[in-house]
């Protein structure tokens, strides 16, 4: 059986696979009425069909010379320059001086936003001639068709979870593990979150059983734990937002889930919903701090992950927001510490606790970790 057969569900679109996937999305009626809905919204109800008409007819002209997945990253590259001039106040990078462009890297990184995250990874990565990731996301996201079509145009490949039963989940697992060493044989790197889930309380902690995961193909090839690690060129990547755009609807989700509520059970587009707002939001300065490659002895996931931590929270870039909200006082930011109270003073009162807590954690995770080196 070839590569292409073993991972055909689960891996992103090849060259040849681009141009019918385009025309899927064209014809699909929902892609084009998201669109109408997030763009035209004041002129959608009225003239929706006229919209939605025009629509495919500007996407069939400007799509129509896009052939192979470079192209399509250039037309994402063209989209990431202007979000980055309208919603940041400039992105930074660091640590990429210590990798190789020529190797495949297993990104690790801590996870804020959904969408924006690997986004970030890939543009410093395009922009200082490192080839672009494989981005891991989970199949949670991916229950419309043209969502599917757009994450695997743009080098996405499925991580299954709605698995029923164990045997299910173990066999999603293996392939998944087998499509990782596939990917880093290429010499193509991958970015994965270090759990599932976004950190919604500020506080960035590898899952082991994510790094078991990475070894099932290592275990299946009865290579010890700490050699095949070693093969995998896992990087830490600790990403920072000065504001994080959804840093409200993370906090409702805290406090209804610590309160009588009990629970909390998201909406049917929430997902969706949080996409978006992390793309069109505004998150000032952004950070993000690639570490270094992991090649000591680990004997298991949990020595492994702390050795993830320990790189994500010494590396995490601490801004004004984070140390004000951890109570101090910075001389010479007076202006920051304004706007910063502004945004506080915006938050509804009962969730004002849980935000500052959000942005005050990476500070005690920071000293923690710069205690230990």
């Amino acid at each position: 059986m070839s590569d292409t057969d073993l991972f055909k569900d689960i891996r992103p679109y090849r060259d040849e696979e681009v141009a019918g996937a385009i025309q899927r999305l064209i014809r699909d009626e929902e892609f084009i009425s998201a669109i109408a809905h997030y763009r035209f919204a004041a002129l959608s109800n009225v003239g929706g069909p006229i919209i939605k008409a025009l629509i495919r007819l500007y996407l069939s002209w400007r799509w129509r010379k896009l052939n192979t997945v470079r192209e399509i990253q250039q037309e994402v590259a063209s989209y990431m320059s202007n979000m980055i001039s309208k919603t940041t106040q400039g992105v930074t990078y660091s640590g990429l001086d210590k990798l190789d462009p020529n190797k495949g890297y297993l990104f690790i990184s801590n996870h804020r936003d959904i969408a924006m995250d690997p986004a970030f990874v890939n543009w410093g990565l395009h922009t200082n001639g490192f080839n672009t990731v494989r981005i891991a996301i989970g199949d949670n996201l991916l229950r419309k068709p043209c969502a599917a079509e757009l994450m695997r145009l743009n080098k996405s490949f499925i991580v299954k979870r709605a698995m029923k039963g164990p045997r299910e989940m173990m066999k999603a697992f293996s392939q998944l593990s087998a499509y990782l060493r596939h990917s880093l044989d290429e010499n193509q790197s991958i970015w994965i979150a270090q759990k599932e889930g976004r950190a919604k309380d500020g506080c960035d902690k590898t899952d082991p059983a994510i790094l078991k995961m990475f070894y099932m193909e290592g275990k299946r090839q009865k290579i010890p734990f700490a050699d095949y690690i070693k093969t995998l060129n896992l990087v830490p990547v600790s990403i920072s937002y000065e504001y994080d755009p959804g840093d409200q609807a993370k906090a409702r989700e805290l406090y209804a889930t610590s309160t009588s509520q009990g629970a909390y059970e998201k909406r049917e587009f929430e997902d969706v919903e949080s996409i978006v707002q992390g793309i069109v939001g505004q998150k000032g300065r952004v950070h993000v701090a690639f570490g270094e490659p992991l090649q000591a002895e680990f004997d298991n996931a949990d020595q492994l992950a702390s050795a993830i931590d320990q790189q994500i929270y010494a590396n995490y870039h601490l801004f004004p927001t984070n140390l004000l909200a951890a109570g101090q006082t910075l001389d010479g930011h007076e202006e920051e510490a304004k706007v910063f109270a502004q945004h506080i003073a915006a938050v509804p009162s009962e969730l004002k606790d849980i935000v500052l807590a959000m942005y005050a954690k990476p500070v005690e995770n920071s000293l923690h970790a710069n205690e230990r080196v």
